[in-house]
């Protein structure tokens, strides 16, 4: 497993390391959707932050550690929140099931700016930080096929786990879909009928592999 990239800072206070940061990246969130990571300097950086350049540097070394920080921290949230919804797994039931899911979905729905940032930059990071990133999404994928187990296990089904593994990924990507085509998907569904539509055909699915499991 990649390991979280340590990002240098000169200040030693954590609770300020932490709070200038958290204030980095919501500046660098909305210059990074409005002009790309490439086209944003450090300066336009610390000023939508609140600070000046010198004090920027105090908590980062590049600009690039400013995306690595966008990355990580989008990911620990969402990570956090769908966390809350899976915390007793032996007890997953259909309820469990949408649950999880509608949590996921949501916070698709909340952080779409951050998301949509996070996606179409993610290229830049360095060879060293861009392993550690496609890592989270995939133990993001992992708590999905946890909570599919559990399920199927839980009804005494059969599955393949290649399926499971389809199916988790399926899920996040249905959620990643909402942010990306959101401006067209809610000419059609609110963010309750997409969650509900998606979800009943993730059931749906779970079920049909297990039939044809057993047949």
């Amino acid at each position: 497993m990649a390991g979280k990239r340590k990002v240098h800072a000169s200040v030693k206070d954590e609770g300020l390391v932490k709070l200038r940061r958290e204030q980095m990246v919501k500046g660098a969130i909305n210059l990074f959707k409005e002009k790309g990571f490439h086209r944003t300097t450090t300066r336009e950086i610390a000023s939508a932050s609140g600070f000046s350049i010198g004090t920027l540097y105090e908590y980062i070394r590049s600009k690039e550690d400013v995306l690595y920080l966008v990355c990580d921290q989008i990911y620990e949230e969402v990570h956090e929140k769908i966390s809350e919804t899976m915390q007793d797994l032996h007890q997953v039931t259909k309820e469990t099931v949408k649950n999880g899911i509608a949590a996921y979905f949501r916070i698709m729905d909340e952080m779409q700016d951050e998301l949509l940032v996070m996606y179409q930059e993610a290229k830049s990071l360095s060879k060293e930080a861009l392993p550690y990133v496609l890592e989270k999404e995939l133990q993001m994928v992992s708590m999905f096929e946890k909570l599919i187990l559990q399920y199927v296990e839980n009804n005494q089904w059969e599955i393949d786990v290649r399926q499971v593994k389809l199916l988790a990924h399926n899920i996040v990507v249905l959620g990643q879909m909402w942010g990306f085509r959101r401006w067209a998907l809610r000419k059609l569904y609110t963010i309750e009928e997409y969650t509900k539509l998606q979800t009943d055909i993730f059931l749906n699915s779970i079920l049909q592999f297990s039939i044809a499991k057993t047949s």
